[in-house]
């Protein structure tokens, strides 16, 4: 049976830009009612005022005890919450001994900590309400990903994650996604670095409407975009170390300037 978004309360994090923008501003035009959750106040302010219907709850989810803040917010503004949708992450790109491990950190409290607290937390509600969770992970959590190894290692995760709570929710009314993107073209996918080569980039906007649909159809996860499904599909085939030594020969880093890679990819 299909998913009707109309009237539904859905709360979105990592909102103020790329794909979970792109989220929110197709489920508002579906009718739906946003809670936005990023960082960035003035940005999530600016999305709100764009949109009907729409709560902002600015808040570092990296930072300890985050998700219980945001939680409790709702819970002061009266809200109960339908579905939720955790697309907030970030990676960093380059070689694992050269990059701070404070930041490395960073990304498991934001990628995986944060995403399973936010999951603990507003199941129950989600659960009485009959509604679901879409969980953005990423096409490199199906192999592993040198030079982004805690990324590819986070979104393993979340995909490993996400396919337990589809199998263990499935017959209590609860529909649990997990989104893999590659690729996308968003504001942060400008902070890469020379050294990560890029390919063609998909639209966050037909991320966010394919993840909708496959939410729709109650799937377990799913793959955006055919070449990256066809990769997805390919290492069924090969062994773990051939894998591990074919992506650090197309990952290496050209040049010395790394950056932050974008949140889903």
């Amino acid at each position: 049976m299909s998913y009707g978004f109309s009237g539904k309360t859905v709360l979105v994090t990592g909102a103020s830009g790329g794909i979970g923008e792109a989220f929110a501003r197709e489920l508002s035009r579906r009718g739906a009612k946003l809670v936005l959750v990023a960082r960035s106040k003035e940005k999530l302010q600016a999305l709100a005022t764009e949109l009907d219907n729409a709560y902002v709850v600015a808040q570092d989810l990296g930072a300890a005890g985050a998700a219980q803040r945001v939680f409790d917010e709702v819970a002061r503004l009266g809200v109960a919450v339908d579905m939720l949708i955790n697309n907030a992450g970030f990676g960093r790109y380059g070689r694992f001994s050269e990059l701070p491990l404070s930041e490395q950190r960073a990304e498991i409290d934001l990628n995986v900590v944060a995403l399973v607290e936010l999951t603990h937390l507003f199941m129950p509600v989600i659960e009485a309400r009959t509604g679901g969770v879409i969980l953005v992970a990423s096409v490199a959590g199906y192999f592993p990903t040198p030079y982004l190894s805690v990324y590819g290692a986070t979104k393993a995760f979340v995909l490993s994650f996400g396919e337990a709570l589809w199998a263990e929710y499935r017959d209590r009314g609860v529909r649990v996604l997990t989104l893999s993107p590659g690729q996308t073209d968003t504001a942060f996918f400008a902070r890469a670095g020379e050294g990560l080569r890029q390919q063609a980039k998909a639209t966050p906007e037909d991320v966010a409407t394919f993840g909708l649909a496959a939410f729709q159809r109650r799937m377990p996860s799913v793959v955006h975009g055919r070449r990256n499904a066809f990769l997805q599909f390919l290492t069924r085939f090969f062994p773990r170390e051939t894998l591990a030594k074919a992506s650090a020969r197309l990952s290496r880093p050209l040049s010395p300037s790394h950056g932050d890679l974008p949140s889903g990819r």
